[in-house]
C-alpha cells in the first residue's frame, strides 16, 4: 500500500463494512438453522461471498493499525510535548503533526479509543519506556533540560523521577 493510499484511509467505513457482513453472515446462518437446519446453495454462495469480503476488510484495518502502532515512537519522537498525554498531545496539540505521520485523521484515531482498541494501562508502560530510551538518547551530553518536569503517558502523568524507577 503506497503512503498516499494509506493518508486518505477510511477507517470508519472498513469498520462498518466489517461490522454489517459479520452481521449478514450470522443472521443468514440463524435464519438457515432455525427454519430448515441447512443452508441453500445461494446461501452457501451469499455467505462465502460476505466472508471473503469482510475478511479481507479486517486484513486491510490489521494492517493500518499495524503502520499506525509502527509509527506512534516517530510521532512521539518529533513531538515536543514530553509533559503532556499523548491522547492530548494527538487530538488537540499537534493533529497535523499526527496525520502526515500516521496517515490518519484525529477523527479515526478517537474512533480507535472509542473502540476499546487501546489498553490504557499497557500503552502507559510503552509510552514510559520509550520515553525513558528517548531520554537517554537526548542527555548523552550530560544536559538534562527535563529532570524535575513531568512526563507525559498514554493518559496519565508522572514524575520524572518515578519514570525514571519504571
Amino acid at each position: 500500500m503506497s503512503i498516499e493510499g494509506f493518508r486518505n484511509l477510511n477507517l470508519r467505513s472498513d469498520i462498518e463494512i466489517i461490522v454489517n457482513k459479520s452481521n449478514a453472515v450470522k443472521k443468514i446462518k440463524k435464519e438457515a438453522s432455525s427454519e430448515r437446519g441447512d443452508l441453500t446453495d445461494a446461501e452457501k454462495k451469499q455467505i462465502s461471498e460476505e466472508e471473503k469480503e469482510y475478511k479481507s476488510k479486517r486484513k486491510q484495518v490489521q494492517e493500518k493499525l499495524i503502520k499506525f502502532a509502527t509509527r506512534i515512537p516517530i510521532f512521539m519522537y518529533l513531538t515536543d510535548y514530553r509533559e503532556q498525554v499523548l491522547k492530548d498531545v494527538i487530538t488537540q496539540l499537534e493533529p497535523g503533526l499526527y496525520k502526515r505521520v500516521t496517515g490518519l485523521e484525529v477523527k479515526d484515531f478517537e474512533l480507535l479509543t472509542s473502540l476499546g482498541l487501546f489498553n490504557a494501562e499497557l500503552m502507559n508502560q510503552a509510552v514510559f519506556q520509550f520515553r525513558r530510551y528517548e531520554d537517554s538518547s537526548l542527555s548523552y551530553t550530560g544536559i538534562n533540560k527535563h529532570a524535575g518536569e513531568v512526563v507525559g503517558g498514554w493518559d496519565t502523568t508522572i514524575s520524572y523521577a518515578d519514570m525514571k524507577k519504571i
